[in-house]
């Protein structure tokens, strides 16, 4: 085999290659030179060089430590670096480059390191930490692409939480919020920048069952739902509180009960207040959607619902007896909120109605600060409504200190421009004024000032709280008097449109998407959607009813389109219409339609209890999250959403299918049933429809051949009373759950979804 030609090997060897047709002689005579001259040279050939880091040195750069000669065929020897001669040109050409590389890394080097060190310490420290954070997403991301390459079969189920964990609220933990030093009531407020990520799965209570459907679920709950005692129900004091009737397994707020009349005829007085008939004229004159602090256990709300009224509940955190828990399970709208030192989550001018029953919030206090909070979410012309003994004008006159507080209050409410309406027995009405000029009229130093228009934001998302009055600078200061009525104010203007600067084809093809997408999503959440059987020949399956979900969360709602489809096609439900704090802010417009509302980071746990909503719909919200540089990753977001949803709830994504695969991997850790449907409009996209299963924490009991004889028996004649028995077998306590057709009118969906609910459990199919 030939060897490679070398630059600086011996003149011998080239002379090798030009007298190959010499005789046999001259060629060994040559060969013997060539060895000699090798052994004799002070700079041996490349072949003979030892390895060093002189002779790496001498590759890169070029040996020019020997002289360098060669014979030509006149015999004479040339000198290498002559610049008459070609090859001298290109090593000078050579050597240039590389002299002018070397001294371009030099400098590029030299230019770094001076930058660095004229770097601030705080800047080193922030580049430092932004880059701790680059390293943990990215192991974060790589960990998830590595589980997602495994493959389904090969990922980890999460775990469940233990039993502590059953109506655990991220963010809420006041016994850590105490040792970190917050008191004064702020030990009750949201902290989330201290809160532990729980990788688990919240599981119900043992004897949990549920709900019942709209509209009997509204006045009968199971009393094993909620964390609630007995004393706690019958020491109830508040005038919603005692509308609660206490049986052996449920909580009972039927309308024939005789309080109920008590609720009714105070809905009937604050109207009368206002200067309406009744409670029935609260849409002509502007009310629709009203905010009710400290809400109790929600009676006051759920009377007003029948009258087409959305009442949105808040109160604080409590770890038992939680109002906002009771109507949850009720299917009111609630979340934990609280006055104490930070904003609510909505915007300025949000609601048409602020409602205080014995809340529990001293107004007087911090120099009037709250009062300012609420005018700040009420609309202009809306009303605050007050029901408290300090109000009572024969309790202030024995109690001096009510009498302080009463007086206090008074004051504030006019120079905040609101007008008292009236006051009868512990009730008191104001009316927002709908004139901004009102604020300039205003005696000088009396009252809050006006914001400025760069502390006027308006969407604050838990910002402190603000001694001034905003709203003022809104483009959305209309008098609750000059919008449409309900349910007209569902279907924005051009001129609303152009408030809140969206196109108005974007509108009207959103609307369009929503009102086709909930009548094919009603359609595929039937239980027998995970079947693996065939459908008989003509048989179709049954039809899912108008009352089958009532809490509804929409993650990215976007401009409330799912909302309005879904009452549009008469479905029984309400929507917490969540707008995602990484994306564009369209809270403001779903508020001036009618809905309920919230901003809310995805990165942080959602402000409620466990078991909350019968459905989540996520369109886009993959695609919006991952967008951003966020500090969590999808499968946070998946275990927060399995904590809100109720058993055998359902999940809806719709997103690119990238996404909704990896999504599928991840429902698949949480134990989902889950199937991945195509879109025929958009080829890029798919559904992913979900539904968790019912997992109870049950003791550990042997199954006897009788129980499983029950079950077949089940599946081959599908009686209730035997699909009863046997499920009893395994879940003592659900008996009752849909299987008593006098009680809750067993049809024919409610039978499919037991035997498939009973047979899930046991063997892991459907009917």
């Amino acid at each position: 085999m030939s060897r490679p030609l070398h630059r600086g090997v011996s003149g011998g060897r080239i002379a090798e290659s030009s007298h190959y047709s010499w005789d046999s002689q001259m060629k060994d005579k040559t060969e013997k030179e060539d060895v000699y001259k090798n052994r004799s040279s002070p700079c041996p050939s490349p072949d003979h060089k030892p390895l060093s880091l002189r002779f790496l040195f001498n590759l890169i750069f070029g040996d020019n430590s020997c002289p360098k000669s060669g014979l030509s065929e006149s015999g004479f020897g040339s000198d290498p670096f002559n610049m008459g001669t070609s090859r001298s040109r290109h090593n000078l050409t050579t050597l240039f480059l590389k002299f002018s590389l070397v001294l371009i890394v030099v400098l590029a080097l030299s230019g770094s390191l001076w930058w660095t060190i004229t770097i601030s310490t705080s800047s080193r420290g922030h580049i430092v930490r932004g880059y701790r954070r680059l390293q943990e997403q990215l192991i974060s991301d790589l960990a998830d692409i590595g589980e997602f390459s495994l493959g389904q079969g090969r990922l980890k189920e999460v775990e469940y939480c233990s039993v502590e964990f059953e109506n655990y609220v991220p963010c809420f933990n006041i016994s850590e919020n105490l040792a970190l030093g917050y008191s004064d009531g702020k030990e009750y407020e949201r902290h989330c920048e201290h809160e532990s990520k729980q990788s688990c799965l919240v599981l119900p209570p043992r004897n949990y069952r549920v709900p019942l459907r709209w509209p009997t679920g509204r006045d009968v709950i199971w009393s094993s739902n909620v964390k609630i005692t007995a004393q706690e129900v019958l020491s109830s004091g508040s005038l919603t509180k005692r509308m609660m009737m206490l049986e052996e397994d449920q909580i009972s707020f039927r309308s024939d009960s005789l309080m109920f009349d008590g609720v009714e005829d105070y809905s009937h007085q604050i109207a009368e207040m206002i200067g309406l008939r009744n409670e029935s004229n609260f849409l002509q004159a502007g009310v629709r959607t009203i905010l009710d602090i400290g809400c109790g256990y929600g009676s006051f709300g759920a009377h007003l619902f029948s009258k087409q009224l959305m009442t949105m509940c808040i109160a604080n955190y409590e770890t038992s007896g939680s109002q906002v828990q009771l109507n949850l399970e009720r299917g009111l709208p609630a979340m934990i909120g609280s006055f104490t030192s930070k904003q609510l989550p909505y915007p300025s001018l949000s609601f048409d109605m602020l409602h205080c029953a014995r809340c529990g919030i001293d107004w007087d206090q911090k120099d009037g600060i709250f009062l300012v909070e609420v005018d700040r979410v009420l609309k202009p012309g809306g009303y605050f409504v007050w029901t408290s003994p300090v109000t009572n004008a024969h309790m202030s006159i024995r109690n001096k200190e009510y009498q302080k507080k009463w007086k206090f209050v008074l004051n504030f409410a006019e120079n905040l421009c609101w007008e008292m309406l009236s006051q009868q027995d512990e009730t008191v009405v104001w009316k927002k004024t709908s004139k901004r000029s009102c604020y300039a009229s205003r005696k000088s130093g009396s009252g809050p000032p006006i914001c400025s228009k760069g502390h006027d934001i308006e969407t604050p998302y838990y910002g402190p709280l603000q001694s001034c009055i905003a709203g003022t600078h809104s483009r959305r200061w209309i008098p609750i008097e000059a919008r449409m009525t309900w349910p007209s104010r569902a279907h924005v203007n051009l001129t609303e449109l152009i408030i809140h600067g969206v196109p108005s084809e974007d509108f009207a093809e959103d609307s369009l998407n929503w009102n086709s997408a909930v009548r094919n999503y009603w359609s595929l959440l039937s239980p027998q959607i995970f079947s693996d059987h065939p459908k008989r020949p003509g048989d179709e399956d049954p039809s899912p009813p108008f009352n089958m979900l009532r809490n509804v969360l929409d993650m990215n709602a976007r401009f409330g389109g799912f909302n309005s489809a879904l009452l549009e096609a008469g479905k029984s439900v309400w929507v917490m219409n969540v707008v995602p704090t990484s994306g564009p802010n369209y809270l403001p417009l779903i508020l001036d339609r009618g809905f309920v509302g919230v901003l809310h980071d995805w990165c942080e746990a959602f402000p409620t209890y466990p078991r909350t909503y019968d459905i989540v719909n996520a369109e886009g919200l993959l695609s919006l999250e991952i967008s951003q540089q966020r500090r969590c990753n999808m499968l946070d977001l998946f275990t927060e959403i399995d904590r809100l949803l109720r058993p055998e709830g359902w999940v809806v994504f719709r997103d690119t299918a990238p996404l909704i695969e990896s999504a599928r991997a991840i429902a698949a850790r949480l134990k989902w049933d889950a199937r991945v449907v195509e879109i025929e409009s958009n080829s890029d996209e798919r559904l992913l429809i979900c539904q968790k299963p019912f997992f109870k924490r049950l003791q550990k009991t042997p199954i006897h051949l009788s129980s499983l004889h029950g079950i077949f028996s089940v599946f081959m004649k599908p009686h209730p009373s035997d699909l009863q028995a046997a499920c009893m077998q395994f879940h003592p306590g659900n008996s009752t759950i849909g299987l008593d057709r006098q009680s809750f009118g067993l049809d024919r969906y409610s039978l499919v979804s037991e035997c498939n609910n009973c047979r899930r459990r046991v063997f892991g199919g459907d009917c």
